[in-house]
C-alpha cells in the first residue's frame, strides 16, 4: 500500500499519532490550569515537543530530507523560559528516556531546514485557539517533492474515524499519498477506510467550512459569500486543519481561506496548506487560492505565489470562484 511511497507513508503516519497522542495528554494535563490563568505555556510546551519528537523520528529514517517546521528553539534556551524547556523535555522523556534540554533543543531545531526538491514540512500543533479550549487542533506533516505535496498525514485528536468531531474519543489519524487515494485510521490504529469528498453539486445547499478566528480569515465576506451562493446552512466553525479532513470525509463541500482586514498583507505557510491540499485532493476535491490558480509550494516557506485558499468537493469549484469574485474576495485590498 502506498507504492512508492510506502516507508514514508508509514513513517509518516507513526509520527503523527505519537505526536498528537504526546499533544492528547499535555492538553488534559495542563489546559484546564492555562484556561484559569490565561496562560498559553501549554500549547507552547506541546508545539515543541511535538516538533521534537516528530523531528527525531523523521531523523532517524529519512537523515538527508530537510524538514521545514513552524518552531525552533530560539526562546526555550533563554533564561525566563527554563521551566518551558524542563516541561517540554519532560513529556518528550516519556517518549525517549535518554532526552536531555540540549538534545530536546537539537531534535527541534531539525525544523530549520530550507526547502529542497524534496522536504518534509511540519506543523506541530495547527489549531491554537481549540486546543486552549479543549477542542480541535492536529499535527499535520507532509513531503514535497518538485514543488508538488505528494504525500500527508494529519493527526486528529478529536475527531473520529468518520471525520466527525468526537471531543475526548479514540481520535484520528489521515494519511494521503498522491496517485493512491486518502484514508483514515483510528489514532490508535486498525483498518482504513478511504475518504470521499461529497457528491453535492447545487451551491444553494453547499456546507461551508470557516476559522472561527476573525484574524484568519473575512467574517463580513463570509457573509457575503454564503448570501452570494444562497446557501441556508450556516459556517460550519472549527479551528485547525481538521477542517480539511472533514471537507475530504463529505462532511462539508466548501472551505474559504480569506484575507483577513486584520493581515491584509498575510501569506499563507507551507505548513499550514500541504496536508490540507493532499487530503482533499485525493479524496476527489480541489484546492486552490481565491482566484482559481493551484497553490505553489516550490517557492520557500511561503506560498507567495497565492492569495488566500480556496477548497471545495470540486463540484462546487467554478460556483465558488464566482462568488468569490462577485464580493471581491479573491484579490487583496488594493494598496497592498
Amino acid at each position: 500500500m502506498f507504492d512508492p511511497y510506502t516507508n514514508e507513508a508509514e513513517v509518516a503516519l507513526q509520527a503523527v499519532r505519537t505526536a498528537a497522542q504526546l499533544c492528547r495528554r499535555i492538553q488534559e494535563e495542563m489546559v484546564a490550569e492555562a484556561m484559569v490563568k490565561v496562560d498559553r505555556s501549554p500549547v507552547t510546551v506541546a508545539d515543541f515537543a511535538s516538533q521534537a519528537v516528530v523531528a527525531h523520528m523523521l531523523h532517524e529514517t529519512f537523515a538527508e530530507d530537510p524538514l521545514v517546521a513552524e518552531e525552533d528553539s530560539t526562546s526555550l534556551r533563554t533564561p525566563d523560559q527554563e521551566g518551558t524547556l524542563r516541561a517540554v523535555t519532560g513529556y518528550v522523556s516519556t517518549l525517549y528516556t535518554e532526552s536531555k534540554p540540549e538534545m530536546v533543543c537539537e531534535w527541534i531545531d531539525l525544523g530549520s531546514g530550507e526547502p529542497s526538491s524534496r522536504f518534509w514540512v511540519l506543523d506541530p500543533i495547527d489549531g491554537t485557539k481549540g486546543f486552549l479550549r479543549g477542542d480541535q487542533y492536529a499535527v499535520a506533516l507532509a513531503l514535497v517533492e518538485g514543488g508538488k505535496v505528494v504525500l500527508g498525514g494529519l493527526g486528529c485528536p478529536n475527531l473520529n474515524r468518520e471525520m466527525k468531531p468526537d471531543v475526548g474519543g479514540v481520535g484520528a489519524v489521515a494519511i494521503a499519498v498522491r496517485g493512491q487515494g486518502a484514508w483514515v485510521t483510528d489514532m490508535e490504529g486498525g483498518s482504513f477506510r478511504e475518504l470521499k469528498v461529497s457528491d453535492r453539486s447545487d451551491p444553494t445547499q453547499a456546507r461551508v467550512l470557516r476559522s472561527y478566528a476573525a484574524e484568519h480569515t473575512d467574517t463580513d465576506k463570509i457573509d457575503q459569500l454564503m448570501a452570494a451562493l444562497d446557501t441556508p446552512h450556516p459556517p460550519i466553525l472549527m479551528d485547525s486543519a481538521a477542517k480539511y479532513g472533514i471537507l475530504a470525509a463529505g462532511g462539508g463541500d466548501l472551505l474559504f481561506r480569506l484575507i483577513s482586514p486584520q493581515k491584509p498583507d498575510y501569506i499563507e505557510s507551507i505548513w499550514d496548506q500541504a496536508v490540507g491540499h493532499i487530503l482533499v485532493t485525493e479524496a476527489g476535491g480541489r484546492v486552490s487560492d481565491l482566484s482559481g490558480r493551484d497553490l505553489d509550494f516550490s517557492r520557500g516557506r511561503q506560498l507567495v505565489g497565492n492569495v488566500g485558499v480556496l477548497a471545495s468537493n470540486e463540484l462546487l469549484h467554478a460556483a465558488a470562484l464566482e462568488a468569490l469574485k462577485a464580493v471581491g474576495a479573491d484579490r487583496r485590498p488594493e494598496g497592498l
